[in-house]
C-alpha cells in the first residue's frame, strides 16, 4: 500500500508551511504529498495559496515525493492552461507531478470570485471533453473536437513524461468511474464502504476495458482520516470526545466510523486496515488532514504513518 499526506490549504496556510509539510512527507519516505485546489473554505476567507503555482516551488524544493492535486476544478482553468501548467510542473519536478482534474463544486467559492459554475450535467460534459483534450495534449498533440473544448495541434511541447498521471476523483456511481476508466492514471475517492467501492470499480473496470486499457494499470486510491493511538485507552478517550462533540453516544460514533470504513484503533491495528483496503483493490491511502496547515501535527502523524506502513 502506497501512502500519502493530503492537506487542505484553503482552511489556512502559507506557502512556507506547505513546503515544510512537503519536506516532512518526503523525509518520512511517503509516496505522495497532495493538496486540495480551492480558493476559499466554502464562504470563509483564509490565507489560501494557488495549488498549481505552489507546486512550482515544491517541485524544485523536494526531490523524491510525488506531488498531487486532489483535484483541480475545470471551472478555475481552461484545459490548455492545465496542460501547460502540468507539463511544466512535470519537467520541473523530474516527473513527480500528478494532475487531478474535477468538475468543481463549491458554489460559495464560485459566487464570491465571480466564477461560472454550470449545471452538474454540463460540468460532467465539460469534464469528459477536457480529459480527452488533456490526455491528447499531454501525449504530444493531436486533434479533439468538442462542444466546449477543442484542440488542433499535432505537436505540443513539452510533452508529458511517463511520470505525469492524470487523477480523476469523485464519489459518483457511474460518470466519475467511467471517466476514470477511460482517461485516468489514478482513480481517487474519499473513503467508502466495500459494497459502494465494488460497484464503482465494476463500472471503472468495464470502461477501462472498453477503452482498450488494462484497469490493473490504473492506481485506485482512497483519501480519509487515520485515527490511531498508542494505547486503547487513548483511542477510547478520543472516541468519547468526538462523540460528545457530535451529541451522540460513543457506540453510535464508532458504528458511524465502521459504516464509512474509517480506520481507527491502536497502532497495531494500522497494518490490518491497510491490508483490508489492499484486498479491496485500493493501492494508495492519502491521510487527509482537514485543518489549517499550522495545526497539522507532524509529531502525531509520524507514529500513525509508521503504523500504517507496517503491513
Amino acid at each position: 500500500m502506497e501512502l500519502g499526506l493530503f492537506v487542505e490549504p484553503q482552511v489556512g496556510g502559507t506557502y512556507q508551511r506547505l513546503l515544510e509539510l512537503a519536506r516532512w512527507a518526503e523525509d518520512q519516505g511517503l509516496d505522495a504529498f497532495a493538496r486540495s485546489d480551492h480558493y476559499l473554505n466554502m464562504e470563509d476567507s483564509a490565507h489560501t495559496t494557488d495549488a498549481l503555482v505552489s507546486f512550482g516551488g515544491l517541485a524544485v524544493e523536494t526531490s523524491s515525493v510525488e506531488l498531487v492535486t486532489l483535484v483541480s476544478p475545470l471551472t478555475f482553468r481552461h484545459p490548455a492552461v492545465m496542460v501547460k501548467s502540468a507539463t511544466t510542473l512535470d519537467e520541473m519536478s523530474g516527473g513527480r507531478f500528478a494532475l487531478g482534474v474535477g468538475t468543481g463544486w463549491m458554489e460559495p467559492v464560485h459566487a464570491r470570485f465571480g466564477l461560472e459554475l454550470p449545471s452538474v450535467s454540463e460540468r460532467f460534459e465539460r469534464l469528459a471533453e477536457a480529459l480527452e483534450y488533456i490526455t491528447t495534449a499531454c501525449s504530444g498533440g493531436g486533434t479533439t473536437s468538442g462542444k466546449y473544448y477543442s484542440l488542433d495541434l499535432e505537436s505540443v511541447s513539452p510533452k508529458a513524461s511517463k511520470g505525469l498521471r492524470i487523477v480523476v476523483g469523485g464519489g459518483g456511481p457511474r460518470k466519475t468511474p467511467t471517466l476514470a476508466g477511460r482517461y485516468a492514471g489514478e482513480y481517487n475517492m474519499f473513503l467508502t464502504d466495500r459494497e459502494t467501492l465494488d460497484a464503482r470499480l465494476d463500472v471503472f473496470r468495464a470502461a477501462a476495458a472498453e477503452a482498450g486499457r488494462d484497469p490493473s494499470d490504473i492506481l485506485v486510491s482512497f483519501a480519509g482520516p487515520a485515527m490511531f493511538f498508542e494505547t486503547q485507552a487513548e483511542h477510547d478517550a478520543e472516541m468519547n470526545d468526538r462523540a460528545a462533540r457530535r451529541g451522540i453516544t460513543t457506540e453510535d460514533y464508532v458504528a458511524l466510523l465502521s459504516d464509512r470504513s474509517i480506520p481507527h484503533g491502536t497502532f497495531e491495528d494500522g497494518a490490518a486496515a491497510m491490508d483490508e483496503y489492499a484486498s479491496w483493490g485500493v493501492g494508495r491511502y492519502y491521510v487527509q488532514e482537514y485543518a489549517a496547515l499550522d495545526d497539522v501535527d507532524t509529531e502525531r502523524l509520524e507514529p500513525v504513518f509508521a503504523a500504517l506502513r507496517r503491513h
